[in-house]
């Protein structure tokens, strides 16, 4: 509660009471509300489960990880985008087409010696 009187103003508190009216029949919070969020967090599992249900192997994760880094050699050396840009030098991008006869074939070699691991998934 906020008391103004002329141009200063106070601030007095109720730490005894509530100045909502006061019900006299009971407020049932107890089982019906938890019986609610129950229901909730079943629902919401079986939601998470069902959608995170696709299940990738590891080995799989791992080539399609290298094949995006071999690709970006090949992007960032061949496109020109990132020069113009301004985010990496011409001198760079030279580099990066050099380095891209390297490290495209050694992701090759990555992705088929990758063994291919039936059993062991995310989820």
């Amino acid at each position: 509660m906020v008391v103004v009187a002329g141009r200063s103003f106070g601030v007095i508190f109720c730490f005894g009471g509530s100045s909502l009216p006061a019900t006299k029949t009971p407020r049932k919070f107890g089982t019906t509300t938890l019986a609610k969020r129950d229901e909730v967090q079943e629902n919401s599992k079986s939601e998470k489960r069902s959608f995170f249900s696709l299940k990738i192997s590891k080995s799989f994760l791992a080539r399609t990880a290298i094949g995006v880094f071999g690709l970006g050699f090949i992007d960032a050396g061949y496109s020109g985008d990132w020069s113009r840009t301004g985010v990496i030098t011409t001198q760079n991008e030279e580099l990066l087409r050099l380095a891209a006869f390297l490290v495209v074939p050694l992701c090759i070699f990555l992705i088929v010696s990758l063994p291919v691991d039936s059993d062991s998934y995310t989820s």
